[in-house]
């Protein structure tokens, strides 16, 4: 009896496979991101209370044990984020705004300097500074044209703030209840699955936010008692800068390192500004080799490729925003594949030796 031969080889199919099952994932996450483009105006709020539940977890968490209600845990949970949230905010805004000038003034006079080095290239930063508020202007006229009017961004932002909280109040009150609810929602042989997944990409979320403000809290601190040390202006707007900025990795402490050392070298001169760049990178060698380290090793370990790669698609999908949520989201996916690996993925090779148990080495404690 003769056999039929396949049309393709045995290599080829399984890389046919492989094309469809990419392709298939790359639809899937297409529409999942078309999907909250488009309903931006909830998935924000959401995403944003996702944040701050996991930020504020242990503060509810210690309030529970103190036998607080769990909603008046919620509550004062809550109020703990208007304190902190709005207090920090009043500091950096109004440390920006005090040396903001300043800073201004004095990245004008550093691209100033610059432009006698660099001919032609530094007339285009020179220029850059002087326009930079027209440039902001235009850009904000751009992004806000033909959608809303500057009073209704406020307005957005201001409704957009106050449902985020009241979904941080309903996640922390119910928390005890999203089991449930998860179960509820998956098939019955799916359901530790999915409450497994669901709680690993939480934990990765939580321990970001943790591990981020508290390297934020540090990089901000250490910078700017270098710069009040070396008497660079507007040090205390600067260090409230490094702080915002943490929150995107890599990416933040570039800029406003950048940005501290301009200011040193209008203001100070060229030894000087050696000095700052010293305490950026003497901080961020703290940050890379101690810090995060210690950070991660608490949550979903990230290549930097993989994060800065991150912060490109939130950029180019949501803008500022986009960059602050990237990396939390990418944490809580890789939480999701380490979970379905530790569940589905075949055991590991070593451990299928042959030869009988006695013939083994023995295992090093």
């Amino acid at each position: 009896m003769q056999t039929t031969r396949p049309l393709l080889p045995e290599a080829a199919r399984r890389t046919a496979a492989w094309c469809v099952v990419l392709l298939l994932l790359a639809a899937v996450a297409a529409v999942g991101i078309w999907l909250c483009v488009v309903f931006r105006t909830v998935v924000t709020p959401v995403l944003l209370a996702v944040l701050g539940a996991a930020l504020l977890g242990p503060l509810h968490r210690r309030l529970l044990r103190l036998k607080v209600q769990r909603s008046l845990a919620a509550a004062l949970t809550c109020v703990a984020v208007l304190v902190v949230v709005g207090g920090a905010t009043y500091i950096v805004v109004a440390a920006l705004i005090d040396s903001g000038d300043q800073i201004v003034a004095s990245v004008r006079r550093a691209s100033s300097d610059i432009t006698e080095h660099l001919g032609a290239a530094g007339t285009s930063l020179d220029d850059l500074a002087r326009n930079a508020r027209e440039l902001l202007q235009k850009f904000g006229g751009t992004a806000a044209s033909g959608v809303i009017s500057g009073l209704s961004v406020v307005g957005q932002m201001l409704a957009t703030a106050v449902l985020a909280l009241l979904l941080i109040f309903f996640f922390l009150r119910d928390s005890d209840r999203a089991a449930a609810s998860l179960r509820s929602l998956a098939p019955r042989s799916a359901g530790d699955a999915l409450e497994a997944m669901a709680r690993r990409a939480f934990e990765a979320v939580e321990g970001f936010m943790r591990g981020t403000t508290f390297v934020a809290l540090v990089d901000a601190v250490l910078i700017g008692v270098g710069l009040l040390v070396l008497d660079v202006p507007g040090a205390v707007g600067l260090a409230a800068l490094v702080f915002v900025t943490a929150y995107i990795p890599y990416l933040g402490a570039f800029l406003s390192g950048a940005v501290a050392v301009l200011v040193a070298l209008a203001d100070r001169g060229f030894v000087i500004a050696l000095w700052v760049l010293g305490v950026v990178l003497a901080v961020q060698v703290l940050e890379g080799n101690v810090l995060q380290p210690l950070v991660q090793s608490r949550t979903v370990q990230m290549h930097p490729a993989v994060v800065l790669l991150a912060i490109t698609a939130g950029a180019s999908v949501a803008g500022i925003l986009g960059m602050l949520l990237a990396v939390p989201v990418a944490a809580a996916a890789f939480g999701v594949v380490g979970e379905l690996r530790s569940r589905y993925a075949p055991p590991d090779a070593g451990a299928r030796e042959t030869g009988p148990p006695e013939a083994r080495p023995p295992d090093i404690p």
